[in-house]
């Protein structure tokens, strides 16, 4: 008897799956119930707002609440001369030769502890805080003491998105991946002409399972300006499922290291259908091969877009940091896109220095659902005839994802994630520095000229030493 009710649960289990998920993943239709989910978790959440600032209120305790804005208020940016130069005074004015003076040491100090309250950078490498709590089981704030009825709330969401979700998202992870290996092989005995498409639409129905499996609620805006074949899709990197919110939309060639495991198993049943392009651990440092290969993919415009992260490792979707300059380098047309995840209800953001893969897709899964928001932005391509340079095309896209994604445009590498802070940096601060008493020199030179009466096109009275 227990037996049969096992099978028979088993077999609805697995029916409500493929009637209400997979067949609308693979014909690529909704029926709007994760709409409907996370316009419920929205009130839900509102609710469990509202009773908490009651419960805090009653027991006169003061509520958690990020500094949104920084920890140090700041004026508005400013040059390093102009800084100093406050900071100088008037006492510069009755100094004859520029020298270096002690006022000056206080604008570094000053900066250096700016930096080490308020860190712009390391503060990008961990879960963006929010200003209200989510119900989740890994909060930090003990909101759920604060009211019984929070509480109870609490439980029944640890028993929902455990009992219920995580399996059910566990199965569709594994049929999805399952589908994407054994799809890979069939694709390839079929007739060459028909293996693009159908490795297009086996790719997408593998994807559409896979976003299903993290409750994926995506909205892609500027449909009109998606990647097209001989292109490069350049996107700021806040996860690996990145991938799959992208290729959910349309199929790319994917770049990147090759991998054992089952990573491994996947990059070999997909390269087999579709144009991927891995490196070995001792090919990725190769700038000229590497270029090399993007550049023959793009040539043919037979093959999908090539899928790129520039930041080169994962940011916590707040900003968008240092692109490097190598998908640049190529001269084809730039394809950008902005991704932006609402961390209300879940964190996708790696922190790959805390977490592995497997815990992290874990605490995925155990999440309320994945909301995030992708923009098409104009494709764009590098103005040789100006003169911009790998660099300044690289920032001038960067610029256009962080102010479409609403994030914030930095300069720093990513890199700095694991490793300490380039030479480059300090000695640029070095350089501005030296232009402040290099400035100064020169126009007390120019002031003295004018006080003798020396004509200022005469290069012969000029001292030769000068600008030394």
């Amino acid at each position: 008897m227990f037996l049969l009710c096992l099978g028979i649960s088993i077999t609805v289990w697995f029916t409500l799956l493929f009637v209400f998920i997979i067949m609308p993943a693979v014909l690529g239709v909704s029926f709007g119930i994760r709409s409907f989910y996370m316009r419920t978790l929205l009130k839900i959440f509102e609710w469990a707002t509202l009773r908490m600032e009651l419960g805090a209120k009653e027991k006169n305790q003061e509520l958690y609440k990020p500094y949104t804005n920084g920890i140090i208020a700041k004026e508005p940016p400013s040059s390093l001369q102009q800084e100093i130069q406050e900071l100088r005074g008037s006492a510069n004015s009755l100094r004859s030769e520029p020298e270096f003076e002690m006022a000056d040491i206080f604008y570094f100090c000053r900066r250096g502890v700016e930096s080490i309250v308020d860190d712009e950078v390391t503060k990008r490498f961990s879960a963006q805080e929010l200003k209200s709590w989510n119900l989740l089981t890994r909060s930090n704030y003990n909101f759920r003491h604060i009211s019984l009825r929070l509480t109870v709330l609490w439980g029944l969401g640890i028993l929902i998105r455990y009992g219920v979700l995580l399996p059910l998202r566990v199965t569709l992870a594994v049929t999805g991946i399952c589908l994407l290996l054994r799809g890979g092989v069939t694709v390839v005995l079929y007739v060459f002409r028909l293996r693009s498409y159908l490795s297009e639409k086996v790719h997408l129905m593998c994807y559409r399972i896979c976003v299903r499996a993290l409750t994926a609620i995506i909205t892609y805006h500027n449909r009109e300006n998606k990647p097209k074949n001989g292109g490069i899709c350049v996107a700021n990197h806040t996860t690996p499922i990145d991938v799959i919110i992208l290729a959910n939309d349309g199929c790319y060639s994917l770049v990147g290291q090759v991998h054992g495991g089952l990573m491994g198993m996947v990059q070999r049943a997909m390269v087999k259908s579709s144009s991927h392009i891995w490196f070995e651990r001792s090919e990725v440092k190769d700038r000229h091969l590497v270029a090399k290969r993007l550049g023959d993919h793009v040539a043919d415009k037979t093959k999908q877009p090539i899928l790129v992260f520039p930041e080169g490792t994962c940011i916590n979707n707040t900003s968008v940091m240092m692109f490097k300059k190598g998908s640049f380098e190529i001269g084809c047309t730039v394809y950008p896109v902005a991704i932006k995840y609402d961390p209300r209800f879940g964190d996708a953001f790696w922190n790959s220095s805390k977490f592995g893969m497997v815990s992290y897709l874990l605490r995925m899964m155990s999440s309320w659902a994945i909301v995030c928001s992708v923009w098409y932005l104009p494709p764009m391509n590098r103005e040789v005839k100006e003169g911009e340079d790998a660099v300044q095309f690289a920032n001038r896209v960067k610029a256009a994802i962080a102010a479409q994604g609403g994030l914030v445009d930095l300069i720093w590498d990513g890199g700095l994630k694991r490793a300490k802070v380039k030479d480059v940096f300090k000695e640029e601060q070095q350089k501005l520095y030296s232009k402040v008493l290099v400035g100064d020199s020169e126009d007390q030179m120019e002031d003295k000229r004018s006080e003798d009466g020396t004509p200022e096109g005469d290069e012969s009275s000029k001292d030769p030493a000068e600008g030394q």
